[in-house]
């Protein structure tokens, strides 16, 4: 396990200076500069800017600059969205907001998709199961600005019984939490749903009945172990990139989170929060499905994790 462990970190580390490497490219190659909209900026005051903040050095000395003072925890200062204000200063702030709203989201996307699907595969063929895949098959076609909205108008203009806009107070977490977590939870619904439903065709289920084993027994102790296994591989990016924000719910809600702060960057070509916003996130990513791979283990013990290391 542990020269698992120990693999996994450095193919980590591998995958997070790929992205660095990606990420960097591609922000060269977009056009634009985060200087570009200043009002009245001569060539001579452009090229103290893109001096001061080191723009005008060969493109491998940047990059080479920004991975190794990434390492010390130094991503540079904001150019344009909050001038001079040192990147990690701002993460720190919109960074909470974003994760305790994804944590919030991913907890009752998981509580109740999970035993939706349960109950689905338990009376396959029955009403029940046809109007919950109805119910989930909706929740994941619709686009995530839709429900934001549809909440929006109708518990906060309309009956006016939550807060519209920011953070405040409890009430105020229940549009976004929901909004956020509500196409996860369909999507959950419907993985378990199809898990259970090979679990339950499975020998020793088979074998569980013939013993005389009740339903239930055989559903929540036997079947949903193994069938929480393709459910635990999507928790894991599904963690990483619900608790970076929505973009969507965040504006909808006039959230100050990282996900719009991320958008918004891009937008201004405030080029240090985008690296460090998708560093983040792709470390989070990495770290989440390790995370999920070691998980497999103590779900199933027969799966192997040495196997190819």
């Amino acid at each position: 396990m542990i020269k698992y462990i120990f693999k996994r970190i450095l193919q980590a580390i591998g995958v997070i200076l790929l992205v660095s490497i990606i990420t960097f490219v591609l922000m060269d190659l977009a056009p634009g500069s985060p200087f570009a909209s200043e009002k009245s900026q001569s060539p001579e005051v452009l090229a103290a800017l893109n001096k001061k903040y080191g723009l005008d050095q060969p493109k491998m000395v940047q990059l080479k600059n920004f991975i190794l003072n990434a390492l010390k925890g130094d991503f540079g200062v904001s150019l344009k969205m909050q001038k001079n204000r040192p990147v990690i200063d701002i993460i720190k702030e919109m960074f909470p907001t974003s994760a305790k709203l994804g944590l919030l989201a991913l907890t009752w996307a998981t509580l109740v998709g999970v035993p939706l699907g349960c109950l689905a595969a338990y009376n396959r063929g029955k009403p029940v199961d046809s109007i919950l895949r109805v119910l989930t098959t909706i929740g994941i076609s619709a686009p995530g600005f839709v429900v934001a909205t549809l909440l929006l108008l109708l518990f906060g203009v309309k009956l006016k019984l939550l807060p519209t806009m920011g953070l405040v107070g409890i009430k105020s977490y229940f549009m976004p939490v929901f909004a956020l977590g509500f196409y996860s939870m369909c999507y959950i619904a419907r993985l378990s749903r199809s898990s259970m439903l090979d679990a339950i065709g499975q020998d020793y289920i088979r074998t569980a009945r013939s013993k005389g084993v009740s339903e239930s027994k055989i559903l929540f102790k036997h079947a949903l172990k193994n069938a929480f296994i393709p459910v635990l591989t999507y928790l894991g990016p599904l963690t990483a990139g619900i608790i970076t924000g929505s973009m969507v719910v965040e504006s909808v809600f006039s959230v100050q989170g990282m996900g719009r702060y991320f958008v918004n960057s891009v937008l201004n070509r405030d080029y240090p929060i985008i690296m460090a916003t998708t560093l983040l996130f792709a470390t989070l990513v990495v770290f989440m499905n390790m995370v999920v791979d070691i998980l497999y283990r103590f779900i199933d013990p027969r799966i192997d994790l040495t196997k190819g290391a």
